[in-house]
């Protein structure tokens, strides 16, 4: 399976359209196999720049990547493509791999495609560059160190539960490149690690904040939030 990530800049008078037209791209896309909406998320307010929008769309592999490509490029999504930049400034794409550090469990037959509404939920997500030549490490290191670091928490303690984990296709923008989706489960928790250093305890070694830095030091984050419809939330 494979992932298209897109970074859109919406026009902040537009937004409102801008969400209608990913609306029908979801019901477009179901009227094929192996392509769904999966994830349509607000960058939220206040953590970064302003009207930004993150989608992920599933994909079951190249064969689907190229239908959908073709359908937008001469098929009958290109009005819908022409209409929807109407409502942005730009829009960046990756193409994806998933990271078996996380694997993401879904049927792309099954995932929701009416817009039926639901609850909201954070995301944290961490997109890191690895150090040339220690990509490979870095996943197994976030594998075997911090994916479960986090799972051995208590469940009424946990913070973040990482949801999926992706590395950017080579080609297919900037590499090497891993990106981790994590729900955020504690509010309290997240806006302790906002407002408060980290104590010198997860700085030592044999901690992942210490330890990881052999592999990697520059990463970004932003913090999500789903539409009340987003087919995954």
């Amino acid at each position: 399976m494979l992932f298209l990530h897109e970074v859109h800049r919406v026009v902040g008078k537009r937004e409102k359209d801008f969400e209608a037209a990913y609306r029908e791209w979801m019901a477009a896309l179901a009227e094929q196999d192996g392509t769904r909406l999966l994830w349509y998320l607000h960058h939220a307010h206040g953590s970064g720049p302003s009207y930004q929008v993150v989608t992920v769309t599933g994909l079951a592999g190249g064969e689907a990547w190229e239908r959908l490509a073709r359908r937008v490029h001469g098929g009958d999504l290109r009005a819908w493509a022409r209409a929807t930049d109407a409502c942005r400034h730009d829009v960046h794409g990756r193409l994806l791999a998933p990271l078996d550090l996380a694997p993401l469990d879904v049927d792309l037959a099954t995932v929701p495609s009416d817009g039926r509404g639901h609850g909201t939920s954070l995301y944290m997500e961490d997109t890191m560059w690895p150090k040339r030549g220690k990509v490979d490490d870095y996943v197994a290191a976030a594998r075997e160190v911090y994916a479960r670091m986090l799972g051995a928490h208590p469940e009424g303690e946990v913070l973040l539960r990482i949801e999926a984990a992706f590395e950017t296709l080579p080609g297919a923008g900037r590499g090497p490149e891993v990106t981790l989706l994590q729900k955020v489960h504690s509010m309290p928790g997240l806006v302790h690690l906002l407002t408060h250093d980290l104590p010198a305890e997860m700085r030592r070694p044999g901690t992942w904040m210490h330890d990881a830095l052999e592999y990697r030091d520059t990463w970004r984050s932003k913090l999500l939030r789903t539409a009340p419809w987003s087919p995954l939330w």
